[in-house]
């Protein structure tokens, strides 16, 4: 799926300048999205799998795995010229039709990303361009600090009401007594940076039409507990480690903003209704947690029934598996705040302060320890902790302490435990179809 993505941006890069243009900026973006697609998908591939071919025209290459510093080059040249390339228009100027493209602002924020990755996890200080020059903290440092400035980008003030579940008020205890209200992807959240749009059409007709709705959110919902609102039935892939729920400071809002507490009788009927293992009995590593960020809502419709929070509003198919429309947001602002505390802004505390305090916490002194744990509990859920563990260096010992961890498979009371494999690098294995069609080429990672 990357290298079809990087494929299509290669043309793009390749061939833009041959396309026609109302002005030099419609080209400037266009030529900057491409770059920051191209950039996006090998930052991705490289924090799954490490080293990966590097291909950078539309060809059918059959190139060997690429260093860790030839790819972290081309990542940071293309997210440097995305930045140069889009102009620098606030939040708030570009029109609703655009949301879901890239800007200026995600690729200083994934630059940033990119930067902490690489320099964390293999020991280095700057990224060496192919073309010449490098990518140094401090330019890393200025862009973040041009972002939470200048990009119009800013904190909704209450954590909640960025997830869907803010919208369910009138059936949902949590929401209405602490007086939510979502704010919605139209154009008025401005704390997403950059998200993946989703949208009515997902079909079963075709393979690609289910693409349109969003499958994340099914895979990680409840399993099979229909008619719990206001969370909506799934497959169960969303259990959450006990150790997390206790972690977190007790008068902090992104707890129960994160996290279903099935026993809390402000979670509905969740908590009288629901079923161990699901309809079907054939749920497995439960915990009596789910996460509450991606998980489908559904609300009382008069004229449908219990329907998505997404059907009631924009129709679409009246179907658990595609009804899910919420954008799956890839960079916030809180995380732009915490990189930039990270990399060691001047505005470093203001940064981490702002963070906390829009949880309902104290300033503490920034560190690098508090920020670890500032990110574990802002951005859980969202893809990102694995990778802040492998860059950190920290992740044979969190995986440590998954030990006796107390879980219902099918219904049946056992302990769970995980451990991590250095032998890998913590990353995963290249799939052997493509080892296979590398016709020698390609070699299988460490420890697979």
């Amino acid at each position: 799926a990357a290298y079809t993505g990087i494929f299509r941006a290669n043309m793009i890069i390749l061939r833009g300048g041959q396309a026609e243009y109302t002005n030099e900026a419609e080209k400037n973006q266009a030529l900057g999205e491409a770059y920051f697609l191209r950039g996006y998908y090998y930052l991705k591939l490289a924090q799954f799998f490490g080293n990966v071919p590097l291909i950078t025209v539309p060809e059918p290459l059959n190139n060997p795995k690429a260093s860790a510093d030839e790819l972290f080059g081309q990542i940071g040249s293309d997210f440097k010229k995305a930045i140069e390339l889009m102009a620098a228009t606030k939040f708030q100027s570009i029109p609703v039709e655009n949301l879901g493209h890239a800007t200026k602002w995600a690729a200083e924020g994934m630059m940033a990303r990119a930067f902490l990755f690489y320099t964390g996890k293999y020991n280095k200080s700057e990224i060496a361009l192919p073309e010449g020059g490098t990518v140094t903290k401090d330019q890393v440092t200025a862009w973040i600090d041009d972002c939470a400035a200048n990009s119009g980008h800013d904190l909704i003030p209450d954590f909640r009401n960025i997830w869907p579940y803010a919208y369910a008020s009138a059936d949902y205890p949590y929401a209405k007594n602490n007086n939510l209200s979502w704010i919605g992807e139209e154009g008025k959240n401005v704390e997403t940076v950059f998200a993946i749009k989703y949208s009515t059409f997902g079909s079963h007709s075709a393979p690609d039409k289910k693409g349109y709705s969003n499958a994340l959110v099914l895979y990680s919902a409840l399993r099979e507990q229909p008619e719990l609102i206001p969370f909506g039935n799934g497959w169960g892939a969303g259990p959450v480690n006990p150790q997390l729920w206790n972690s977190f400071e007790n008068n902090d809002v992104r707890k129960k903003g994160s996290i279903i507490d099935i026993t809390d009788p402000e979670e509905g009927n969740v908590s009288t209704d629901y079923k161990w293992g699901g309809q079907n009995a054939n749920g497995i590593e439960e915990t009596g947690y789910g996460q509450k960020k991606y998980t489908p809502i559904v609300v009382n419709n008069e004229s449908s029934g219990v329907v998505s929070m997404y059907y009631e509003l924009y129709g679409g198919q009246n179907n658990f598996q595609l009804w899910n429309m919420q954008d799956e947001v890839l960079l916030r602002f809180s995380d732009i705040l915490l990189m930039g505390a990270e990399l060691g802004s001047a505005k470093a505390q203001q940064y981490f302060d702002k963070v906390r305090q829009r949880a309902g916490l104290d300033s503490k002194p920034v560190s690098l320890e508090a920020i670890k744990a500032e990110r574990r509990h802002e951005l859980a859920f969202e893809g990102i902790r694995y990778f802040d563990l492998l860059r950190w260096h920290d992740e044979e010992a969190a995986f440590a302490q998954i030990k006796n961890i107390s879980v219902k498979n099918i219904g049946v009371d056992e302990a769970y435990n995980s451990s991590y494999r250095p032998e890998t690098n913590g990353f995963l294995p290249i799939p052997e179809s493509q080892v296979l069609l590398s016709d020698g080429k390609l070699e299988q990672n460490p420890g697979w």
